[in-house]
């Protein structure tokens, strides 16, 4: 009871005598400490707001014009114009020294905001020209150079996080009939002549009676807070490890340095101290999303889920064995140190504690449909223990899994990298709150991984999060020879408070009826994941095309010997160049990609003829590519106009087919490198695995690959075991198929300039 007592800061005894009071000095500590701690949070978030705010000027710039405003004035030279000595004359109450300086201080600081306003309004329009996206690689014209030099002047030495929010342009409403004209040509290597016909003839019932709207949070509310299936496989994604190397095989050693380093990505993050991510080293990208990465929760709703974001969080909510723990990560007004969390981790593996009743599988509920989830929410855990407990995983900085298996990489076992795709994308449907921004799972060996929710942000986030994490862990905090952190633990600590629930009977069925759901879901998963290592980007640089183009090709490619057809194709692009920008789609199933697909089961077509259509189907994926992250894609537009029609209770054939068509293959490519903390081609062991996410369609595939270094390219490929129209591993001869797995991808042959491989 040592540590409850201390939880008090005074305790009092009615006797007949009076009322004796008990205070503990250490209580009083903490609470002083953690209002110092608040304090100095709310200042620097105040310093931070001013800095943003007048970004791209400075108070140091506004202290210099300040300065040679009030020198001239003093030697009589007016820079103002006549304007200082009319701001004079309308304070008269003052002495005449006293309006001169005022006046002086007052026009100064007026053209200083005007100048921030003309230089914030030049950045934005800089910003708003994207001519360097379509130029060829390597080639910059003089323009662009002058352009970029501009850009970097108008942006100043430091900016921080969120500096360039207010420059950032907004993303644009293209014209309706180029959105159209797109999308009729994106699906033209899929329709017959007839159809192709109807689709024009339903475009032109269309236009009869369109007007334009753009809303930025559609997206995420329809999207993905309007569904009510699960989230779990559906929605959410993961990341792993790195490949090669596991820095300790201690699992609390290891779950208290990526902590620790977590929290320290946290702070920087909250100081605005993280550089904004530029495109090219002068471009920003919007760090919009990076508000919710922590603090944050997604509740269930009966109609919509909604997320809850909140401004700090002081605790982690950590899972083991079918038990919930609290695990504080201050003392004394200070973060934790890695030993310090170590030993509070190991403090859970080491309990021996069985699951309260209901308790095993109560995240089932947050991996099966919504509504249940909902209503269950609402009616047992709306008061009391439950109420409190839930609040406690709720309002959590993030979720972390200590988990009881053993997953990561073994050349030895073929399978291994598909285990461990799936424990990360669905676990045991019971061992992952599927609510929360992420849940960092830590495997019994010390390898780890994360699963994340995907309403609040996309993959790059987690991923820039992910990079610092594996980074600082490994190379900045390190451990000791024994495997242990750093430091010596302080055992004076109080351990990890245990969370309590009251579950009822009927609160029970519900969750093993989520958890039957789940584990339905999870296991018609099939996954297969691998490592392609013979050839990378190095050797596709050569054939003068973008590594991803490559890439998408080649999974035309294999997704045409797999089905002998083509198929509508998503591949995921960022928007991040405009403020609040989230992703486009490109629609990589090109005429262009399938001419060359043709090609190469068209045994009269020579290798020269191959070679060029290939630069061909890449050229005009990069150029969609362009498009796309430059606010010319035709997909968000379209489900734009789908949720106004529906608004405006206006039926349209065209967008209903439009808006109905389901992705067969789905595809995202894993940015590297967003933070470069690490030479990769150093430490090749470093690698990332990348990560992975589930099918869109029932009888699709999903594809994540991610290009790590010159000779590494890492595949991750799911679908559904109840479709016999899919198959992810080549290795189940029966189907007669080879999959969209490894030799789907290896019998794409390379098409080069070399005379020797082409």
């Amino acid at each position: 009871m040592a540590e409850a007592h201390q939880a008090v800061a005074f305790q009092f005894t009615v006797t007949p005598e009076g009322v004796a009071f008990q205070l503990s000095r250490e209580a009083l500590k903490q609470i002083y400490l953690s209002g110092v701690s608040s304090w100095k949070k709310r200042l620097a978030r105040l310093k931070n707001s001013i800095l943003t705010g007048v970004f791209p000027g400075t108070p140091s710039g506004w202290l210099a014009v300040v300065a040679v405003t009030v020198g001239a004035t003093y030697f009589g030279i007016d820079v103002s114009v006549g304007l200082i000595f009319r701001i004079q004359n309308c304070r008269r109450c003052l002495g005449v020294r006293s309006r001169s300086l005022l006046s002086a201080l007052i026009f100064s600081s007026g053209a200083w905001m005007l100048g921030v306003l003309l230089r914030r309004q030049a950045l934005r329009l800089l910003l708003s020209y994207h001519g360097w996206m379509f130029e060829p690689h390597g080639k910059t014209r003089p323009s662009t150079k002058i352009w970029a030099s501009m850009v970097r002047v108008m942006s100043g030495r430091h900016p921080m996080l969120y500096s360039f929010q207010t420059s950032l342009p907004k993303l644009p409403v293209p014209r309706v009939a180029d959105t159209i004209q797109r999308y009729l040509e994106s699906v033209r290597p899929l329709l017959d002549e007839e159809r192709f016909l109807d689709m024009e003839a339903l475009y032109l019932l269309l236009k009869s009676w369109w007007a334009t709207n753009y809303v930025s949070d559609w997206w995420e509310e329809y999207i993905y807070l309007r569904g009510r299936s699960p989230i779990m496989v559906n929605s959410n994604y993961y990341v792993m490890d790195f490949l090669y190397t596991t820095p300790t095989h201690l699992q609390a050693a290891r779950a208290g340095n990526a902590v620790h380093s977590i929290l320290l990505y946290r702070r920087r993050l909250d100081r605005e101290d993280l550089a904004p991510v530029m495109a090219l080293g002068v471009v920003p990208l919007c760090s919009y999303q990076m508000e919710r990465i922590f603090n944050t929760t997604r509740i269930p709703g009966k109609q919509a889920d909604r997320l809850l974001h909140l401004s700090d969080s002081r605790h982690l909510a950590v899972f083991h064995k079918g038990r919930f723990f609290k695990v504080w990560l201050y003392h004394a007004g200070k973060l934790l140190p890695p030993r310090d969390l170590e030993m509070q981790f190991q403090r859970i593996l080491d309990d021996p504690s069985p699951p309260e009743t209901g308790e095993e599988r109560l995240a089932a509920l947050t991996a099966g449909e919504r509504l249940p989830w909902a209503e269950a929410r609402e009616k047992y855990f709306s008061r009391g223990k439950n109420k409190a407990s839930l609040d406690c995983v709720e309002r959590a900085a993030f979720f972390v899994t200590l988990d009881e298996e053993e997953h990561g990489f073994d050349p030895d076992k073929e399978d291994s990298l598909d285990r461990y795709s799936k424990s990360l994308l669905h676990g045991q449907c019971c061992d992952r709150w599927f609510d929360k921004s992420f849940s960092l799972v830590v495997y019994r060996n010390g390898k780890l991984g994360a699963n994340a929710e995907h309403s609040w942000a996309d993959a790059p986030i987690i991923g820039h999060l992910w990079e610092f994490m594996l980074a600082t862990d490994h190379f900045q905090l390190g451990y000791c020879s024994d495997g242990h952190c750093h430091g010596v633990p302080n055992t004076a600590l109080p351990p990890p408070q245990r969370l309590t629930w009251d579950i009822p009977e009927e609160c029970c069925n519900v969750i093993d009826a989520s958890y039957a759901v789940a584990r339905a879901l999870a296991d018609d998963i099939d996954f297969h994941s691998f490592r392609f290592v013979e050839f990378g980007k190095g050797r596709i640089k050569k054939c003068r095309t973008s590594p991803d183009s490559f890439i998408q090709i080649a999974l035309q490619l294999a997704h045409f010997r797999d089905k002998g057809r083509f198929c509508l194709t998503y591949e995921a692009s960022m928007t991040r160049l405009f403020r609040e920008g989230r992703t486009e789609t490109v629609r990589s199933c090109t005429s262009e990609a399938t001419a060359f697909v043709r090609s190469m089961a068209d045994p009269s077509c020579s290798s020269s003829e191959r070679l060029e259509l290939f630069h061909v189907a890449a050229e005009k994926h990069q150029h969609l590519y362009r498009l796309a992250m430059t606010g010319s894609g035709l997909d968000r537009h379209l489900f734009c106009l789908y949720v106004v029609s529906r608004y405006l209770g206006v039926e349209s054939p065209f967008l209903d087919k439009v808006l109905s068509e389901p992705w067969r293959l789905s595809t995202s490519q894993t940015p590297q490198q967003q933070i470069k903390m690490f030479d990769l081609e150093a430490h090749p062991e470093c690698a990332s695995s990348g990560g992975g996410f589930g099918p869109v369609a029932d009888d699709g595939y999903g594809v994540s690959y991610i290009i790590a270094g010159e000779n590494l390219v890492t595949f991750h490929v799911s679908s559904k075991f109840s479709s016999p129209e899919t198959v992810s591993v080549h290795r189940r001869a029966a189907t007669g198929r080879t999959g969209l797995g490894t030799e789907g991808w290896r019998r794409k042959e390379v098409p080069t300039d070399s005379k020797e491989q082409s």
